[in-house]
């Protein structure tokens, strides 16, 4: 085989509720997973001959959507570039990814690291990401994806697929009790009403992970406070602006209390991801705040099941829907194997079959020109409704703006105490104030 798998995790929540198996790796005795010594630091080593067995390290940071992309990446860079074996490190990216760049920046970076787009702003602006401008393999690459991995004109990432967020509906119900698709917060809340007036429990929401609390909530910024002011992040680190003084960043809060008296308040902070995402397939509820990592947990339940997806309204009527660029591949601009790097990134961008059993599997939207998924997704034709209508904003319009891991995802926590009665509104808004210095990406 072609490829070794140096660490294993179990994830649970990020982006679905998958659980992934790896090899190798080292158990504590506190039963932590801890990296192999052989990977702590790279020796250093002159460029391989085109033909020179070389091995590149890979961190992959994944969503649940991606465990199982490497063997497939692995079979195919095989039937290309024999020489070439890639040493997989898998983990969570939500949780995971962040801390595990700043143990390797001290230490020595792998060659290949795959996040999300995102990640750019945070580690192309200190030089630690190898330029990706002019390369061949990146005339593949729609142009979409290039603005938010672009850094004073040069590329530092290329994205492979993308993911959209929203609100997912089961279209049986809306047509059968004749619902229209609410633009507005006074029409989502006569959805709402005259669902509870049926029995039917109109949100399907998980609280029990923090990543979702924490992309529920910025899919609402995103739409009420960044779509209006792109600098907000900027302008809270300048303290022109701040989250207990901010009506827009209020109503993104409270949001959550809507949906939260709106779905099982009693098993939220119990329910997994998959139940959930059954409830909704099985009529249980009507809605569900999500995004395209959903689907795979759709159509594993009922190949057949009918849902579409809209725009969560924001306070003006005017949302959009969400687009989300995600598996992001970037190169070290030390590693000594740039040319091996690069063959492993063309045969991302220009194996076709490859791309579309990633896509098909991945259940997401293709980044890359003439590749385009052909798995069933009932949701396909709301997406490009909304596309038609220039109603498509990109996600890191937020997350540029503000970090996840020490910023967005210990708000969610604030959020999480919010709800179930142990804190205040109010104290959650002056809680993420208080840490402002740490939400520039």
């Amino acid at each position: 085989m072609n490829f070794k798998k140096i660490c294993s995790f179990t994830m649970v929540g990020i982006m679905g509720a998958t659980t992934l198996v790896g090899c190798g790796g080292k158990t504590s005795s506190e039963g932590a997973i801890t990296t192999p010594a052989s990977v702590e630091k790279k020796d250093e080593a002159a460029p391989a001959s085109s033909n020179e067995k070389v091995t590149l390290r890979v961190l992959a940071g994944q969503s649940t959507t991606d465990a199982g992309i490497e063997d497939m990446i692995d079979e195919a860079l095989a039937k290309k570039y024999p020489e070439i074996t890639l040493e997989w490190e898998c983990i969570d990216w939500g949780k995971d990814f962040q801390p595990k760049m700043q143990q390797y920046m001290q230490s020595g970076l792998p060659d290949i690291m795959i996040g999300k787009a995102q990640d750019i702003a945070t580690y192309g602006a200190q030089g630690l990401l190898g330029d990706l401008t002019g390369k061949s393999y990146m005339d593949n690459v729609l142009g979409e994806a290039l603005p938010g991995v672009t850094i004073d004109g040069k590329v530092y990432g290329l994205v492979y697929n993308a993911l959209y967020q929203g609100v997912y509906y089961n279209k049986k119900i809306f047509t059968d009790n004749n619902i229209a698709i609410p633009t507005t917060q006074e029409e989502l809340k006569a959805v709402i009403d005259k669902l509870n007036s049926l029995g039917i429990t109109p949100f399907a929401t998980h609280h029990a992970d923090t990543w979702s609390i924490g992309n529920i909530t910025m899919q609402f910024a995103i739409n009420d406070v960044f779509n209006k002011f792109p600098t907000w992040g900027d302008d809270l680190r300048a303290d022109k602006v701040s989250f207990i003084d901010s009506p827009e960043y209020r109503s993104a809060y409270e949001y959550n209390k809507l949906i939260f008296d709106n779905t099982w308040k009693d098993e939220t902070f119990s329910l997994e991801q998959t139940e959930c995402d059954a409830r909704l397939v099985q009529g249980k509820a009507a809605m569900k705040v999500s995004g395209s990592w959903s689907i795979q947990n759709f159509l594993d339940i009922d190949e057949n099941f009918e849902f579409g997806i809209f725009p969560f309204p924001n306070q003006t009527g005017d949302a959009k829907l969400i687009f989300e660029p995600n598996i992001t591949l970037m190169k070290s601009a030390e590693s000594p194997y740039q040319e091996a790097i690069d063959k492993v990134f063309e045969v991302m961008t220009t194996d076709k079959e490859l791309a579309l059993e990633i896509y098909n599997y991945t259940k997401t939207a293709s980044m890359l020109k003439d590749v385009s998924p052909t798995f069933p997704n009932p949701s396909q034709v709301d997406i490009d409704k909304y596309a038609a209508s220039g109603q498509i904003v990109d996600a890191n319009t937020g997350n540029n703006q503000l970090q996840w891991g020490g910023f967005q995802e210990e708000n969610a926590k604030d959020i999480a105490e919010w709800l179930q009665g142990n804190a205040s509104l109010d104290d959650a808004l002056k809680a993420a104030d208080a840490r402002k210095a740490n939400s520039k990406p």
